[in-house]
């Protein structure tokens, strides 16, 4: 079984992934969370400045996670092409072309789980974007893609206890 949890950034989709690793159902799992600060480090541009160079690394990582036999994690597919058609350097022709290619691979995930911001305040993590504006076009952009490639998810909200 592959799950993902996808949703703009400081929705709790790690904290979430972090607290299912407690629970002895998922005790045969893979728990793969955000490598972010790990990829910043390396000079890897993120959020309005990610390249598709960039992208092609975040890519690449999830259909590797996609390749286990069973996955829980807190970025899918849909959030890499969300973060793709927002970047200010990558042209369109490239945004599309990438799109085109990684939504081949949405289909492998058994649910995925979105997650609204409302309500949840931006946290500084000191890799993240805190921009509210940034943030709120990511999450109408992951909304378009879930109606666009139609994945098999669902509508999380509640507290991480409750999700």
């Amino acid at each position: 079984m592959k799950i993902g949890f996808t949703g703009t950034m400081s929705v709790g989709k790690t904290t979430l992934v972090k607290a299912l690793k407690d629970l002895p159902q998922f005790k045969d799992y893979i728990f793969a969370t955000e490598r972010s600060a790990y990829l910043s480090s390396l000079g890897i541009p993120l959020n309005y400045e990610t390249t598709i160079e960039g992208q092609t690394i975040f890519l690449a990582e999830r259909v590797n996670e996609l390749m286990g036999p069973n996955l829980i994690t807190d970025r899918t597919i849909l959030d890499v092409i969300a973060f793709t058609n927002r970047a200010q350097k990558i042209s369109i022709m490239d945004k599309d072309a990438f799109a085109d290619y990684a939504s081949r691979f949405i289909k492998q995930y058994d649910y995925i789980f979105y997650i609204s911001p409302k309500g949840m305040s931006i946290e500084d993590n000191g890799v993240r974007e805190t921009d509210s504006n940034y943030r709120t076009e990511i999450d109408e952009e992951i909304q378009k893609l879930i109606l666009k490639y139609n994945p098999n998810y669902y509508n999380l909200c509640g507290s991480t206890k409750e999700r």
